[in-house]
Order: C-alpha cells, then sequence, then structure tokens
C-alpha cells in the first residue's frame, strides 16, 4: 500500500470485534452535548467549593421553601436539615454525582445513562435544591433563573438524546428524537412561561427588576459589577416598562420557531443575544465569580438549547456510534 493511500484514510476506531470502523466529526448535536457535559462539570467543580461544606449551603437549600405550598416547602426543609447535619458526605456526594454525569454524558459508551441520570438528578434538585425555581412562589422571574436552571439541563437531556438508527434527520438538532413538532411546543411552553414570568407581581414593581439586578453586584468582580450596576441603574423606576417589553421580547421568541426559516434563525440568534444578556447583567454569570454559586445559572443553558434549533444543524450525517447497529461497540 503506498504511503499516500493510507494517508488519505479517514482514522478509524477499534470496535469490540476487532474490526475498524471509519471515525466521524462530532456533529451539531455531540457538540452540544458535550456543551450539556461542560456545564455538569462545571456544577460538579463549584459544588467542591469550601462554602458548600459549611452550614452555608444546608441555609441556601431552606431558603427556597418559603413561599411554596406546603408539600413543597416542608420536604425542601426536611432534605436541608439533613444536609446541615451531615455536610461532608451529602455535599461530597452531590459534587461527585455531578462530576460523573459531565463525564458520562462526554463519553459516548455513557451517554444514554448518563442522560437518563442527568434528567432524574435535575428533577430532584429543581424540587429540593431550587423550589421548583419560585414558580409557585410568585418569585421566578426570567432575570433570576426562572423557571429554574436545573430544569433546563433535563429538557437538554430530553432534546439532544440520541436518536435510534434509520431515524430521518430533520431541520434542527432538538427534533432529532422528539419530533419537530414536539420540540416546538416544548420551545413554546418554555420561552412562553419566561414572558408570562416576566410580568408576574413580583416583576412590574418600579423597582422590582432593578433590585434584583443590583442585588448581584456584591462580591463580583470589579468590571462584571460595573457592568451589573450600569444594567441597575437603567432599571430604576422603569420597572413596569421594562417587564412588559422583556415579556415581549420573550414571547415573539416562544412564537418564533414557528415562522418560515430565515425568521427562525433571527429568532434562534435574538434568544441566543437575550439569553446571554441576562446571564451577564442580570445573573452574573451565575455568580460564579463571586464564590458560592453552584452552577452558572439559567443564562448559559437557555443559549445552549437556542442553538439546538437552529435550522440546518441536524442536516448532517449521524455517528456512527449513535446509529448504526454494526458500530455500537465503538470504543471512544
Amino acid at each position: 500500500m503506498s504511503e499516500g493511500t493510507a494517508a488519505a484514510r479517514p482514522p478509524a476506531l477499534a470496535r469490540r470485534d476487532g474490526a475498524m470502523a471509519p471515525w466521524a466529526a462530532p456533529d451539531a448535536r455531540r457538540w452540544l452535548q458535550l456543551g450539556l457535559a461542560a456545564i455538569w462539570l462545571l456544577d460538579g467543580v463549584l459544588q467542591y467549593q469550601s462554602v458548600m461544606f459549611s452550614k452555608a449551603f444546608g441555609q441556601m437549600l431552606a431558603a427556597t421553601a418559603p413561599g411554596n405550598p406546603a408539600w413543597i416547602a416542608e420536604p425542601i426543609t426536611w432534605a436541608a436539615g439533613i444536609v446541615e447535619h451531615h455536610l461532608v458526605s451529602t455535599n461530597t456526594a452531590f459534587a461527585t454525582i455531578q462530576l460523573l454525569l459531565g463525564l458520562g454524558i462526554a463519553w459516548r459508551p455513557t451517554l444514554r445513562p448518563a442522560l437518563a441520570a442527568s434528567i432524574v438528578w435535575s428533577a430532584a434538585v429543581w424540587w429540593f435544591g431550587e423550589g421548583l425555581g419560585g414558580v409557585l412562589a410568585g418569585t421566578a422571574s426570567p432575570v433570576n433563573g426562572a423557571p429554574g436552571g436545573v430544569i433546563i439541563y433535563a429538557l437538554l437531556a430530553v432534546l439532544l438524546w440520541p436518536s435510534g438508527a434509520n431515524r430521518p434527520l430533520p431541520a434542527f438538532v432538538a427534533a432529532r428524537q422528539v419530533g419537530v413538532r414536539a420540540a416546538r411546543a416544548l420551545w413554546l411552553v418554555l420561552w412562553g412561561s419566561l414572558a408570562y414570568f416576566a410580568v408576574t407581581a413580583a416583576n412590574r414593581t418600579g423597582q422590582g427588576l432593578h433590585d434584583m439586578v443590583a442585588a448581584m453586584a456584591s462580591g463580583e468582580p470589579g468590571w462584571l459589577a460595573s457592568i451589573n450596576r450600569g444594567g441597575a441603574d437603567v432599571l430604576a423606576h422603569r420597572g413596569l416598562t421594562a417587564s412588559i417589553v422583556l415579556a415581549a421580547v420573550l414571547a415573539a421568541i416562544a412564537v418564533g420557531v414557528f415562522l418560515p426559516e430565515p425568521a427562525v434563525r433571527a429568532t434562534v440568534l435574538l434568544a441566543v443575544v437575550v439569553s446571554l444578556i441576562i446571564w451577564v447583567v442580570g445573573q452574573d454569570l451565575g455568580g460564579i465569580l463571586a464564590g458560592g454559586a453552584t452552577d452558572p445559572n439559567s443564562g448559559l443553558l437557555l443559549a445552549l438549547l437556542a442553538l439546538a434549533y437552529w435550522p440546518g444543524g441536524a442536516a448532517v450525517m449521524p455517528h456512527p456510534a449513535d446509529h448504526s447497529p454494526a458500530s455500537a461497540g465503538i470504543a471512544p
């Protein structure tokens, strides 16, 4: 065999039966899965911070209970009490689980069980760690992380689930497993709920959004606190107007995926921009630079989810490790 011929062949991966299968570059869905894995790894690292091994962590959990119905609040208080009495063991377990979820999603052979486990873990944390994102407490806002950042992990796991063999590729990644109609319906529910939360009573007051944004500046680096204070100044005494404008933008995003493809591209781009603005100005990167944050909050996750709806993102050949029965044993 000539050297030129050998060099022209694509890399190969070893199968368990000893044969070789061609290597395929990660497609759009795989890159999004890796993005989700990276965020889970970040969560695990943040959970290992020293403050999480103090009573502050249990108090943080307990603080999500007030305002919720008793059947939601009482289990949260009970769980927070257990954490406070077993700080080292419980927090070590939480951090390790999140690291394992990230590593499991990043490694193809464990992708499916890791995604399934992440859905279960996300649902539990949404209740016991976020108080359902304040949805039932009347405190939910797109700016402070509604409907709860962790539930978006579960939604991403569903939308990025590896589809079966011979499944036709739809127009965008999020529709591969659940189908176009279901994917669009999930988008409508998510962004439509954000539009609703933007105009709830807590957000319509003259200083509601201002106070919410201004409170994030404490403990942040100077450059980020400056951005935060600037955003708060813009919102001062304009809470009603700002909430209405924000709700209108979020509602437009909610219905935009049902429009022709050029409009869908503009919608997804707008969703990414709005998500990142919320993440930087309203959430201060989730507070991860101030210490004490357990995750990057919802803004980053919303941007990642929006990318899964980019038209044409699924119009590529599926990876053999995801789809081909003959290559199901491919080593990573």
